[in-house]
């Protein structure tokens, strides 16, 4: 298993950062996890919605088939889901107000598979790491 939280203040209220992180269609522009969907996602995202997403980490790449596990618009939102060979991949993306006019945005990733055990989980965990930190830069360039 590997496990990973990254948080980044954002110039941007809550609601405009909600706006972005909870539209599927936009997720090319910010989510650098993101390759394509399958399909097409929803147009908005609620409690039980389903996604197929192609994800690339450390240049692999993983069609995973997501659900919204939980939905708290504009708090948090949770989707999990499962793709090839057993990957399991829990995302949670929440925003906290901070200040008047900005945002803390969190970012946490589980991947959970027999393969990610030792020296590739802890690979996994800082390659996540690095691609989560980078989202939330592309993410805050979206709304400043």
């Amino acid at each position: 298993m590997a496990k990973t939280t990254t948080s980044k203040d954002i110039d941007a209220t809550p609601d405009k950062v909600w706006a972005i992180i909870a539209d599927p269609s936009r997720y090319a522009e910010w989510n650098t996890l993101h390759t394509s969907w399958k399909g097409e996602p929803p147009t908005q995202l609620s409690e039980g919605a389903q996604m197929t997403e192609v994800l690339t980490i450390m240049g692999m790449a993983n069609t995973i088939n997501f659900t919204t596990d939980a939905y708290d618009a504009p708090h948090s939102l949770t989707i999990s889901g499962e793709g090839m060979a057993g990957a399991k991949v829990a995302l949670t993306l929440s925003v906290q107000p901070h200040g008047d006019a900005s945002s803390v945005c969190t970012l946490d990733a589980e991947f959970i598979s027999a393969m990610m055990v030792g020296a590739i989980g802890k690979a996994i965990e800082r390659a996540s790491k690095k691609e989560l930190d980078a989202s939330l830069t592309k993410l805050a360039a979206l709304v400043s």
